[in-house]
């Protein structure tokens, strides 16, 4: 039961803080989008947002920012593996099949729904 709390809290936390950034500044939604991935990034390679997925578990790892999460773990791996050649290939060996199926699923999408005008 303490994980759902904490889920719910931590979750509601990003995005609560996420809609406060959009109502208050003059940013628009890509500008929080990159905010959040690179905050998932920072945090990751600072080794806090591991210890946050342990805390809140899906609180944390459905947002936006475990997106910058993934994107980080994949290039520390690969830095480690293989040198600096790894920071170009751990992005894409690590978030490569995310990236293709949304590619594919926003194509169907907008083959199946029409936009407004």
């Amino acid at each position: 039961m303490e994980v759902y709390l904490w889920a719910f809290l931590i979750g509601g936390l990003i995005c609560g803080l996420g809609q406060l950034f959009l109502e208050y500044t003059p940013y628009l939604p890509g500008h929080l989008l990159v905010l959040l991935v690179v905050s998932g990034a920072v945090l990751s390679a600072l080794g806090i947002y591991e210890k946050l997925i342990e805390l809140a578990g899906a609180g944390v790892t459905v947002p936006v920012s475990n997106f910058g999460n993934i994107l980080a773990q994949g290039v520390i791996f690969e830095v480690k593996r293989d040198g600096m050649i790894g920071l170009f290939r751990g992005i894409m060996e690590i978030a490569g099949g995310g990236l293709t199926a949304t590619i594919v699923i926003g194509f169907l999408i907008s083959l199946i729904f029409r936009t407004k005008e």
